[in-house]
Parts: structure tokens; sequence; C-alpha cells
């Protein structure tokens, strides 16, 4: 390579990196007022199979969802409800998820699990020392569909637990919850951004869910 080519392509790196590292701080708590999110993600439509996917409910539960602690879980409720009958009418598997503390009876009545329709339980990966995974290969699984709460807890680390196993991940922006919007906003770039999902993950909002 001659000194001159080397030059170029020295430079080449270096301006992309010059131009993120001067941000006029130190460190992200220093800079924070002066960070502003992305643009929001464009959301798509969906067209899932009951052949390869299924939809997981995650951790709806009296202690997780209501208006003391998590009042933005409450509006996901419906959401989660009518997505959760049409998969039924469409024969997609579906898997719930309850909290360590979680029983099938604290789960909120407009998302209880009907016969024949497993739980996991488990902390925030509902992979981790379940049969999900089992499960879900049983029935061919390949898709997820992400629901529940918390953003940053279940949602978050299910999906990343999926993507990880090599499944593509659909989440329904409307369909999933925490304490702030913030904190909804944060999962959701995480998961679109995160090395371990990035590519992996589809944005979109439950009604814009076909079912074939």
């Amino acid at each position: 390579m001659t000194l001159r080519r080397f030059a170029l392509l020295a430079l080449a790196f270096a301006l992309p990196c010059a131009a993120q590292a001067d941000d006029g701080y130190t460190d992200v708590v220093a800079g924070w007022a002066a960070i502003h999110p992305p643009a929001a993600p464009a959301l798509q439509d969906v067209t899932v199979s009951p052949v390869d996917t299924a939809l997981l409910v995650l951790d709806i539960e009296e202690a997780t969802c209501n208006a003391g602690r998590r009042p933005r879980c409450l509006k996901t409720v419906p959401v989660v409800a009518d997505l959760l009958t049409r998969a039924r009418a469409a024969g997609l598997p579906v898997v719930h998820s309850l909290t360590r503390r979680g029983t099938p009876e604290t789960v909120l009545p407009p998302v209880k699990a009907q016969t024949g329709e497993p739980f996991v339980q488990s902390g925030v990966d509902k992979f981790h020392q379940t049969r999900l995974e089992d499960i879900l290969k049983e029935r061919g699984v390949t898709r997820v569909i992400v629901t529940g709460t918390a953003a940053h807890g279940a949602v978050l680390h299910t999906a990343t637990g999926a993507a990880l196993r090599g499944m593509s991940v659909v989440l329904p922006v409307d369909g999933l919850s925490a304490e702030t919007p913030y904190i909804e906003q944060a999962a959701v770039w995480l998961l679109l951004e995160g090395p371990a999902t990035r590519g992996k993950v589809t944005p979109t909002r439950a009604a814009r869910i076909v079912f074939r």
C-alpha cells in the first residue's frame, strides 16, 4: 500500500470518528440535557402464520400492571387482548409468562391463558431456566410476537433471548409498557440497535399485524 493510499484510508476513518468524538462534554451525564433522541423508527405492516410464529404475553399481572405501579400497562391490556383473540382465531401458538411471584390467577382477566396455553415462570429473561425454547421448538416457531411488561424487563430481555436463538421478533410498540414513556422508548431503541437484535426486530403496531 502506498503512503498516499494509507493516508486517504486513515482520513476516511478519522472523519466520522472526529465528527462524533467531540460533543462538548466528557460523559453522558455531563451532556445529558444536550442529548436528543433519534428519529422515531418507521413502523411496518407484518403478516404472520401459525406455521412459524408464536405470540408471547409477558407478565401482565396484578402486581406489575396496575394504576399505582404502572398505569401505562393498563392502556396496553385491551390492545394485547385483541391481538390475543385474533392470534387464537388464526391458530397461533400462545405462550404466557409469570414473574417469580406470579400465578396464573394473578394474570389480568382480559389476557388470561386458555386451556392448553403454556406458562413459563422466570425473571426478566423468560428463556432462563424455563422450557420456553423447547416449547417454541416443538411448535416449529422461528418468529415471536413479543408483548407485555416491563418494556425494559421481560420484553427487552426475552426478545433479545429469542434473537440470540436465531428467531426474528415482531414488536408491537402499543403492546409493551413501562413506568414512563422514556423507558419504553429506550427499550424499543435498544432492541432495534442492540448488537444481538439489530436487523432481527420488526417494529409495528398490533393492528398492523395480519394473520394468514
